[in-house]
């Protein structure tokens, strides 16, 4: 395993991804509840000991929820947060990991044990939003969720992923014909709001259309992530991420691996 990549909870309701090589191991975002997170570390036969970092997107709930209970937990885990989101947390939260925490802003990199980590900002309505990637020997992890547009900045920092979570938070039509306030509706489908199946599946076929174009054989592993329960399905982010795909000629299983990251369903670790 050159490094491996597991979602342990990805939706509206909170979100935390487990990022690992042999040797480091790091969460994005700790938006669900410590004991949750301690329970899919041990399905994993690993411990809250073992997380060497945790890299915090932005400041929202579903993205910070456990910061201070997980920080007991794993008093060794490096925090790392743009100095918008860190200001954004409460004071709570900023005491707990002030001791510990390194302050990113733009696109950068740097190393966390013997992983690459490279971070860029995302466009959502969030004080200074960060997504991450991460390199070890040649192999790439991208987590994007939480943003409005794939910028031309996200699309270089994730165009070469052999494991790509990408955010397919709600289907269009279902988002406007809903329940939700027209305010809520607006913010959601802004350029500061969060991805659409439609513009997942354009996102993919963009990246898929560089490879064929540069002559590449790599066929990335997709996870659609980030899925709003009142707003999306995953059998519609797949239906429409695909009809886009084939649009284009791309195909799973050929060109592509999709698959749909549940709510309530943790993966298992997929490993490259």
């Amino acid at each position: 395993m050159t490094l491996g990549f597991c979602s342990f909870a990805s939706s509206s309701s909170g979100n935390s991804y487990l990022i690992k090589s042999e040797t480091t191991s790091l969460l994005v975002d700790v938006g669900i509840s410590a004991a949750q997170i301690m329970s899919r570390l041990a399905g994993l036969e690993m411990e809250a000991q073992d997380i060497d970092g945790v890299l915090l997107t932005h400041e929202h709930m579903d993205h910070v929820k456990s910061v201070s209970a997980f920080h007991k937990k794993a008093p060794k885990a490096h925090f790392v947060t743009s100095e918008g989101t860190f200001c954004a947390l409460e004071e709570r939260v900023q005491k707990a990991v002030a001791a510990n925490l390194t302050v990113i802003e733009g696109k950068g990199q740097f190393f966390i044990g013997d992983i690459l980590v490279t971070h860029f900002s995302l466009s959502h309505d969030a004080a200074e939003p960060m997504a991450y990637a991460f390199e070890k020997d040649g192999k790439k992890v991208a987590v994007v969720t939480d943003t409005g547009v794939i910028t031309e900045e996200i699309f270089e920092a994730v165009a070469n992923a052999d494991i790509l979570a990408l955010e397919a938070n709600h289907e269009e039509n279902i988002l406007l014909y809903g329940r939700y306030p027209y305010q809520v509706k607006r913010r959601i489908l802004s350029d500061r709001g969060h991805l659409s199946n439609e513009a997942a599946g354009n996102c993919l076929t963009r990246i898929l259309k560089r490879l064929r174009d540069g002559g590449s054989e790599k066929v990335p592993r997709v996870y659609l992530a980030h899925l709003s329960k009142e707003n999306n399905t995953p059998q519609q982010a797949f239906l429409t991420v695909r009809n886009v795909l084939e649009e284009q000629d791309f195909y799973i299983g050929k060109d592509i691996t999709l698959e749909v990251i549940t709510a309530d369903d943790p993966m298992g670790l997929a490993v490259i």
